[in-house]
């Protein structure tokens, strides 16, 4: 495979930033995770924790170096990660479970496989366009849907944080699956938390990664839905990735050195060798938290403790 891939997360104006991501590769395939989490105290952040820990924590057990079944794949991670959720929640006798919405992608053989519940996106490009996107879990998709209200003024309505579909909480969670989406040279696939899709069109994204590094465009992209967003700026989590392969030819030329600046190629990765990109609970670069050090050790061995039993 030949990519390129960068990935930042922001706080904004909240108090904590409750957004997670994630990415990891072997030789012939690549995943990508974004969670937004909701819950009080630290818990939102937990659940987003979880549900991108549960997915990459499952890729090396599953891509050797690739996967028969993607969509399996991303079913079972989710719910699993669900599952997990709820078991945090029972161990610390919440009265309400901490929920995470959440969209991940598989990218094997030049072919894109995504899945999401909630209202955080995906987007597809192709030359500077929106070729395909996620459907919103929300609301506000529904009355778009149903003609009561426009794109235009989802943003803004007061039921834009209704979400109905999410892991954790009493109900199982929706989860939506794509079709097989067969990338092209220079395609690029961006997942972000509503953060930055509610205040920057879909026509700006394809707009600046058209040509631009994502390594480049990513911080300029958060940067403007920061400043959109002014003192009512939410936590912003973008991954961008440019394919750099084609369907059927050989992934393996090319070479790079996989630091999310400049072409990563996976020609000589050994079979069983996977590269991971994700912060642990609590030590997200330039995040805030009101828990002490022992509190954040604490977290991160019950996250472990609740991702484990759903590990096989």
């Amino acid at each position: 495979m030949k990519f390129t891939i960068y990935q930042e997360s922001r706080t904004g104006m909240r108090a904590n930033n409750e957004d997670r991501l994630a990415y990891c590769y072997s030789r012939e395939a690549l995943l990508m995770v974004v969670a937004d989490g909701m819950g009080g105290h630290y818990y939102g952040e937990v659940a987003a924790q979880i549900a991108v820990q549960t997915l990459t924590d499952a890729f090396p057990r599953e891509f050797k170096p690739r996967m028969r079944d993607p969509f399996m794949f991303l079913q079972k991670g989710m719910l699993n990660a669900h599952r997990a959720i709820l078991d945090f929640a029972g161990q610390h006798r919440l009265l309400d479970s901490p929920r995470t919405t959440c969209v991940a992608c598989v990218v094997q053989n030049s072919v894109a496989y995504w899945a999401h519940s909630g209202d955080s996106r995906l987007y597809l490009l192709r030359n500077g366009r929106v070729l395909a996107q996620t459907r919103d879990h929300s609301r506000v998709r529904l009355l778009v849907d149903q003609g009561v209200i426009s794109e235009e003024q989802m943003p803004g309505h007061p039921d834009r944080n209704k979400i109905y579909g999410c892991l954790g909480g009493q109900q199982k969670p929706e989860i939506e699956y794509s079709r097989k989406a067969t990338l092209e040279t220079g395609d690029v696939l961006v997942l972000c938390t509503d953060g930055v899709w509610s205040v920057l069109p879909a026509d700006i994204l394809a707009v600046s990664l058209k040509t631009t590094d994502p390594a480049d465009a990513v911080p300029v992209l958060l940067g403007q839905a920061e400043a959109r967003g002014g003192p009512h700026a939410d936590n912003l989590s973008m991954i961008a990735v440019r394919w750099g392969d084609t369907y059927g030819a050989d992934s393996g030329s090319g070479s790079g050195n996989g630091s999310g600046r400049g072409l990563i190629s996976t020609r000589t990765m050994p079979r069983d060798s996977v590269t991971k990109r994700i912060d642990e609970f609590g030590r997200q670069p330039g995040g805030k938290t009101d828990l002490t050090e022992e509190e954040i050790e604490l977290a991160i061995e019950e996250i472990r403790s609740a991702i484990q039993k759903y590990s096989r």
